[in-house]
């Protein structure tokens, strides 16, 4: 009788070692896959996110500082470089008399990457066509 029963408790342990094992190794990660973004996509993410431009820049019309469309015409025309400005690398060639209020924005753009300068710019040629 003791046999048994250290038999049928030995045999529980290693089932539930056993399981627990197999759940360790049997890992399901849901939603892993990285889903890559296009550049376009990444600029717009800046705009309307973490750049917060939305807030002062709309795309066809002036509100606080000039619309999306003027600013890219203005920079083509002028053969101006927007990522140099945004570095603070260039002056203003596009409504210049708002610049101080653009210039409480740096601080932001300073954190951004030379390829979120680049996704934001790309954004920014595309929504003006």
């Amino acid at each position: 009788m003791q046999k048994t029963g250290l038999l049928i408790l030995s045999m529980t342990l290693l089932l539930v070692s056993c399981q627990s094992e197999k759940k360790e190794k049997e890992d399901i990660k849901i939603g892993t896959k990285k889903k890559e973004i296009s550049v376009f996509e990444t600029g717009k993410n800046i705009f309307n996110g973490k750049g917060k431009c939305y807030t002062c820049h709309k795309i066809d019309k002036k509100s606080i500082g000039p619309g999306v469309v003027e600013i890219m015409k203005i920079y083509k025309e002028k053969n101006g470089d927007l990522i140099a400005f945004l570095k603070q690398e260039a002056d203003p060639i596009v409504d210049p008399e708002t610049y101080a209020v653009m210039k409480t924005n740096f601080a932001i753009i300073k954190t951004f990457s030379e390829d979120e300068l680049k996704a934001l710019q790309e954004y920014m040629i595309k929504v003006s066509k």
